[in-house]
């Protein structure tokens, strides 16, 4: 028993300390980069295709930091930054968020929104008078939102009873949308269809969605086309989740034997998340999963024919740093 404890507690600070291994290394611009080089990848195949980062706005400042200013590369890769936790949810859902939290996050979203890009922000409450709340503030300060009264982002919130914003637009481009509807979880649906059936009695002009109706079945092109129809003849973008700032065991990717440090590339298992790892990002055979290829993440999402890819886990750079 002492013994295999010991031995677990090694194999952890081994793999925890060799992220001193990489002192010349700017982990912000690392992750600059691997966006950047999505992005191109992705636009070389569909010019049009959307690219929106979530969490880690820091790297849109040159300098990370809030006196900086707008990084043109990392700004022009993307066409929008995503924001959990704003107004609510940063400590606790159905909780508002603390002024200087907000102020700093917000510092830099507007210079993300200066620069041409769309602000999507998605808070957590659950308070109908919070959740107004949120869609006011969030108007205000001209960012796009969703309030989730769901965590596990597995509902399609019954409340507001009219979309805010709602309309019978086509919507072809990032910059039309007037809301949209985050449902990454279809854990509360039976079948694909059951999931389908329900989007588009909806008229979001933006749907955020998994690949995956579960863990392994993919969304086929035909299906996504179907979820771009509005129940009122408009049509909405679909946009794929991806995360790119740790590996997940559940996904079609994931090899039996992998563990921290085999591969190299793998790191620690997220402790809030059970079976989601921190990877090292800027590792080129990290990157092979993600883009670049035929087998990758990245060329399954754009053969379903999504209109975007979500980016989640963007601030793994703070885990190194």
């Amino acid at each position: 028993m002492k013994k295999s404890f010991l031995l677990l507690t090694l194999s952890f600070l081994l793999v925890s300390c060799s992220k001193d291994d990489y002192p010349d290394l700017d982990f912000k611009q690392e992750m600059r980069d691997f966006v950047i080089g999505i992005s191109e990848y992705a636009k070389n195949i569909d010019s049009d295709f959307i690219i929106i980062p979530q969490n880690g706005v820091e790297l849109v400042s040159n300098t990370g930091d809030e006196d900086g200013s707008a990084d043109p590369a990392y700004n022009s890769a993307i066409d929008g930054n995503g924001q959990e936790d704003l107004f609510y949810g940063y400590d606790d859902d159905d909780k508002a968020t603390a002024s200087s939290e907000r102020l700093y996050l917000m510092t830099f979203l507007d210079l993300s929104k200066n620069a041409g890009n769309t602000i999507l922000v998605t808070d957590y409450c659950s308070t109908h008078s919070k959740m107004d709340d949120s869609y006011s503030q969030n108007n205000t300060a001209g960012y796009i939102s969703f309030a989730a009264d769901q965590r596990e982002l597995n509902n399609i919130p019954a409340y507001p009873g009219q979309i805010y914003g709602e309309n019978n637009e086509i919507i072809t481009v990032l910059s039309d949308i007037k809301n949209f509807l985050y449902l990454i979880n279809p854990e509360n649906y039976s079948s694909k269809s059951d999931f389908i059936n329900a989007v588009t009695s909806t008229n979001y002009d933006l749907l955020i969605m998994d690949l995956f109706f579960g863990d392994v079945t993919e969304f086929t092109s035909a299906e996504v086309n179907q979820l771009k129809n509005k129940a009122n003849g408009g049509k909405r973008l679909v946009i794929s989740y991806m995360s790119i700032g740790e590996a997940e065991d559940y996904r079609y990717y994931w090899q039996s034997g992998w563990e921290p440090g085999e591969p190299a590339w793998l790191d620690d298992e997220n402790p809030e998340w059970e079976g989601n790892y921190k990877v090292r990002y800027w590792e080129k055979e990290w990157k092979n999963v993600i883009f670049g290829n035929d087998d990758s993440y990245l060329k399954k999402i754009l053969d379903a024919g999504f209109d975007g890819v979500y980016l989640d886990i963007i601030e793994a750079f703070e885990h190194f740093e």
